[in-house]
This record gives structure tokens, C-alpha cells and sequence, in this order.
């Protein structure tokens, strides 16, 4: 396809590819909250087990500013396209092969460290896919629908998730817990070399931005020209992004072991009520893009900083009733407003930097937040509630990452002039 590719078809190709990807990241979160605590770290007593699993799966989260250092130098460098093509590569193949590791009553110790090596290369793969698949989506559609355009790889989160989700609850509802847990789990996670076919696809299939194909200079090193240059754009970008990735692992993941463990509510529950709720995102996440480019980006993002600010007092004391209805109105909601601040938060941050350096800009504001928010988010949880036997001690924790994203809103710089305004128009 040449360079007059459509960016609707830029765009659903983004969308399948981010959403493959990150079913991949996802479906290790799910696995490490239902299985992997038992599989690969048998000898510990079950919350040192779930907080080792968990521990794991924070790795992904370590290796993610590293990929968006090392991804988003190429991405400025070389383009966008090529980039996202490897991202996709690397992480199908991590992923299939987690789905071919012996466990720890198979080869011992070594099961738990090649676990955590294989996470480590998901996360680099995910750091760079992100700014990846915004900037293809962004670049090529009108300047006027960016929080649109944007919002769409959002999308591949929850249909990501959904997808994780949906698979895992299949499979454990086909399959008795012994063949689940013996290998059941593995199943999902060898679909993951779709992963390596759809990067290959738009490789070969999916034009370059034609916003960096018109850049007439490219840095030689564009993430020390970045910190020189954007300063305030790297800390609001970082400060903006903390809050929404604390909610979001509380309510789709921590949610999971909290309802098992303490509620006393089969898995099954805590699944369907996720995947029923990230379903309903895949359409509120475009909605709210789209009307940031009506009302305005920060508009929408604090509107829903505020609402999750709020639920977070009530999203516990829902959940210990233990009823689906109930469960499923206290993740549901939860999401409506984690998806006012995921719709317009791709646009918010890219239109932050400059054309020559988004891809470094946007990937090294972003993707280290992931370590500070989403990796220890769970891990947090869990330690806060062991220690002060309050779910209150959790939302407080929420309100205060919340907080932080407020503040990343009040001090983000006005959006930078980009180098050219000749994305071609939707037809």
C-alpha cells in the first residue's frame, strides 16, 4: 500500500496490533493472579506466593522505559512503522514461549527465572509499541479529530484485557482445576504468535506517517534533545499518566485477588465482571477521545480524575457484598471513569512534542510512570491492606496517585506547534 493509505485503515491496523499486544501483557497480569503463584513459587505460603507472582509481573513494568528509550530512539530516527512491526515480533514471541515453560516442579528454580526473563522482553517490547501505534493513528488522521484518532490504540487496552480475560475464563470454565492448572493456562498463551502475524502485516501493508516523512532534519539524538527541549512536557506527561495506571491495575487486576481471597467469590466472578466492563471501554475510551476535540483534552482527563477520586471510597464496600450485580456496578463504573482520562490521554501527551521528537518524548514521559503507577500498584495493595486491615488504607492510596495526575494536568505546557499540518483528511 503506498503513502495515500487511509487512516481509517492506519488505524484499525494499530487497533488489532495494540490490542494483540497487550492481550499478550495482560494475559501474563490474569495468569500471575490466578496460577502462577501455585506454578512457579509453590513453596511459599499463598500471599508471599501471590506477592512473588506479582512481583514478576511488575518486571515487564521495569523493562518498559528501558524499550521506550531504546524503541523510541529508532522511532525518531527511522520511523514509526518499522518500529511498531519489531514490537509486535518481540512480544509474540515471549509470550509463546511463556506458554511452553516447564514449571518449577519441572526444572526447579530455573522455571521462576526464565519466567521473569521473559516478562522483562514483553516489557521492552510494550515500551516502544505504545508510541508506536499513537503516532501512526495521530500522524495520519486531520489535525481536528486527534483525540480520536488517539483514543483508538487506548482501545487495544480493554479489548486487550477483554480478550485476556475472556480466553483464561474460557479455558477455566471448559477445563476441571486440574487440568487448568496442569495445562490449561498454557493454551492462551500460545495464540500469541497471531502477534507475530499482524506485525508482519503492517510492516508490509501500512504507509509511514507522512508527518515524519516531511521532517526535514532528524536528531541524531533525539532523547537528550528532548530533555533539553521539553522538560516541563517529560514531568507533566510522567505526573499525568500515575494516577490512571493506579486505578486501572486496582480495579482490572488487584480486583481479582482481592474478591478470591477476601470477598470469598469464585474467580469466575471477578472475570466476567471485568470482561463484561472492559467491553463496555472499548467504546467509551473513542467516545471521550472525541469529545476532548470538542471541549478540550484536560476538560475530559480531570472530569475523569475526579469521578475515579470519588469511587474510589465506594469501589470496596460494593465489592464486599459479594453479589455479581453489585461486583459488576463497582468495576463497571470504575472504568467509565478511567476511560474519561485513558480516552484523551494519547492526544494530551503527543501533541506535547514536537514531530522530530515525539516518539522519544512521548515514550520516555510515559512509559517510566508505568514502573511508579501500574507495577507496584497490586503489590501495594496487597501490602496495604495486610498491614492496616482497611481497604480504606487502598483508596487513599488512589486518591493520592490521583492527585498527582491532577497536578501533571495543572502544569503541562500548551501543545507545541507541529512541524506540518498535511495528514490527509478522512475520506
Amino acid at each position: 500500500m503506498m503513502a495515500g493509505t487511509r487512516s481509517r485503515e492506519v488505524i484499525l491496523a494499530c487497533l488489532i496490533g495494540t490490542s494483540l499486544e497487550w492481550y499478550d501483557f495482560f494475559l501474563y497480569g490474569t495468569a500471575a493472579a490466578l496460577v502462577f503463584g501455585r506454578l512457579f513459587f509453590p513453596e511459599a505460603d499463598p500471599l508471599t506466593g501471590t506477592l512473588l507472582a506479582f512481583a514478576t509481573y511488575g518486571v515487564g513494568f521495569l523493562a518498559r522505559p528501558i524499550g521506550g528509550v531504546l524503541f523510541g530512539h529508532f522511532g525518531d530516527r527511522v520511523g514509526r512503522r518499522n518500529v511498531l512491526a519489531v514490537t509486535l515480533l518481540v512480544m509474540g514471541l515471549a509470550t509463546f514461549l511463556i506458554g511452553l515453560l516447564p514449571t518449577y516442579a519441572t526444572i526447579g528454580v530455573a522455571a521462576p527465572v526464565l519466567l521473569v526473563f521473559l516478562r522483562f522482553v514483553q516489557g521492552l517490547s510494550l515500551g516502544g509499541q505504545w508510541s508506536g501505534a499513537v503516532l501512526l493513528s495521530v500522524e495520519h488522521g486531520h489535525p481536528a479529530r486527534r483525540g480520536l484518532y488517539a483514543s483508538w490504540p487506548q482501545v487495544g487496552v480493554p479489548a486487550g484485557n477483554l480478550l485476556a480475560a475472556g480466553t483464561l475464563g474460557l479455558v477455566n470454565v471448559v477445563l476441571p482445576d486440574d487440568a487448568f492448572l496442569t495445562w490449561g493456562w498454557r493454551l492462551p498463551f500460545l495464540l500469541s504468535s497471531l502477534l507475530a502475524l499482524a506485525g508482519l502485516w503492517i510492516q508490509a501493508n501500512i504507509a509511514e506517517s507522512p508527518l515524519f516523512t516531511q521532517v526535514s532534519t532528524r536528531s541524531r539524538l533525539p532523547l537528550a534533545e528532548v530533555v533539553r527541549t521539553h522538560p516541563r512536557a517529560l514531568v507533566a506527561t510522567f505526573c499525568a499518566r500515575i494516577g490512571v495506571d493506579v486505578a486501572f491495575y486496582v480495579f482490572t487486576l488487584y480486583v481479582l485477588t482481592y474478591l478470591v481471597d477476601k470477598v470469598g467469590v469464585s474467580r469466575d466472578t471477578g472475570l466476567n465482571a471485568v470482561f463484561i466492563a472492559s467491553a463496555a471501554q472499548i467504546l467509551l475510551i473513542p467516545f471521550f477521545g472525541a469529545l476532548s476535540d470538542r471541549i478540550g483534552r484536560r476538560r475530559v482527563y480531570l472530569a475523569g480524575v475526579i469521578g475515579a477520586s470519588v469511587w474510589a471510597f465506594a469501589f470496596f464496600p460494593l465489592l464486599d457484598g459479594g453479589t455479581f450485580p453489585v461486583i459488576m456496578l463497582a468495576v463497571g463504573v470504575a472504568l467509565v471513569a478511567h476511560a474519561a482520562m485513558y480516552g484523551p490521554q494519547a492526544a494530551f501527551i503527543a501533541e506535547l512534542f514536537s514531530t522530530r521528537l515525539r516518539y522519544s518524548g512521548s515514550s520516555l514521559g510515559y512509559q517510566p510512570a508505568g514502573v511508579a503507577g501500574g507495577a507496584l500498584a497490586p503489590i501495594i495493595a496487597i501490602v496495604l491492606l495486610d498491614r492496616f486491615s482497611t481497604t480504606t488504607a487502598i483508596s487513599l492510596y488512589l486518591l493520592a496517585s490521583l492527585a498527582i495526575t491532577a497536578l501533571g494536568l495543572a502544569i503541562a505546557p500548551k501543545p507545541v506547534a507541529w512541524t506540518a499540518e498535511l495528514a490527509p483528511r478522512r475520506q
